[in-house]
């Protein structure tokens, strides 16, 4: 049976800023998260067949994450537990206005950066319409190899490819490895992902229009889409350019947005049954709009997972925003 999407790479704890203990001391709260993981189960919420692979530790944090994704609908036979390596984690603080630092536990022996490329179910990657990936997975060997193993495996069964530039300065040993990192990758995209940060670190161009056509005449995309926060998002294809604001709502927590987004972005492709290479500004357009209405719920909420909204939530956001018009 085919999957909508799979996806590789890291599944963790967003430890997530709660308040104060009566000691006055800052409190924390589980949560599943994984900009990646969060992808897939924002998709099983809007329907979609989903898969993850990946590797967590044999412990309770991993535990946790393989029932978490389970309750969502997410597809984990590919899921390792390893007894010889930790779960990794996030202390994620919130700024008033909800917007995230983080502070990360994963060098050394995390059970994600030790995913092999003989680890991958090849079969599962074969039979899947999207393969979806971040850098994260590659910042340390063996996880960059499989990645590159897993992106090999999808091209060549038709699958596309969907790459989230998801850059974590503390993950990488400098800046420039992340760079020809993500530039040796990009050429086997289709569909990219980025903030507007980020792009200006791959390109030199602050200005998002400028570096959304800088990547696009540089690699082989059929879309980018630069998320901008609360400035909404862009997106390009071949055909143009277009802006979609972000939809106003009060944020508690951004963490997971982007992901949202982007899955909700890659759910309504699917749906709209459109071919990649025949996807017009118009179209690229009117998915962003649907996620742009996604994240908006999506940032009312604590937490990444479980903050992902459903399908009739969605569409009864974007009948408001109409009906507002």
């Amino acid at each position: 049976m085919e999957t909508d999407i799979v996806a590789l790479g890291e599944l963790l704890i967003d430890f997530t800023e709660y308040g104060k203990s009566d000691a006055g001391m800052r409190l924390f709260e589980q949560n599943p998260g994984g900009a990646v993981a969060n992808v897939v189960c924002a998709g099983a919420r809007l329907g979609l067949s989903t898969a993850f692979i990946g590797k967590v530790g044999s412990d309770i944090h991993g535990e946790f994450l393989s029932s978490a994704l389970k309750a969502e609908g997410v597809d984990v036979r590919n899921l390792i537990l390893d007894d010889k390596r930790f779960t990794t984690m996030a202390f994620v603080a919130l700024s008033g206005s909800g917007e995230r630092s983080f502070g990360f536990f994963r060098n050394g022996s995390a059970a994600d950066t030790s995913l092999r490329a003989e680890d991958i179910d090849r079969e599962l990657i074969k039979n899947s319409k999207i393969l979806h990936i971040g850098t994260i997975s590659m910042t340390h060997e063996p996880a960059r190899n499989a990645t590159l193993a897993a992106v090999e495996t999808a091209r060549g069964a038709s699958a596309l490819i969907s790459c989230d530039v998801n850059f974590r300065a503390g993950l990488w040993e400098s800046e420039e490895l992340m760079l020809g990192r993500t530039r040796a990758l990009l050429p086997m995209v289709d569909f990219l992902k980025i903030s507007g940060d980020e792009a200006k670190l791959l390109t030199g161009e602050s200005d998002p229009e400028l570096s959304s056509r800088i990547l696009m005449q540089t690699y082989p995309l059929s879309v980018v889409a630069v998320t901008l926060g609360e400035k909404g998002a862009l997106v390009r294809t071949p055909s143009g350019i277009a802006r979609v604001c972000a939809v106003q709502t009060t944020a508690v927590d951004t963490t997971g947005a982007g992901d949202c987004f982007w899955a909700s972005f890659l759910y309504a492709f699917l749906v709209s049954g459109i071919q990649y290479k025949n996807i017009g500004l118009s179209d690229a357009e009117k998915y962003a709009r649907f996620a742009a209405a996604a994240a908006s719920i999506c940032v009312e909420s604590r937490g990444a997972i479980p903050a992902m909204p459903q399908l009739n939530a969605v569409l009864a956001r974007m009948k408001q925003r109409a009906d507002s018009r």
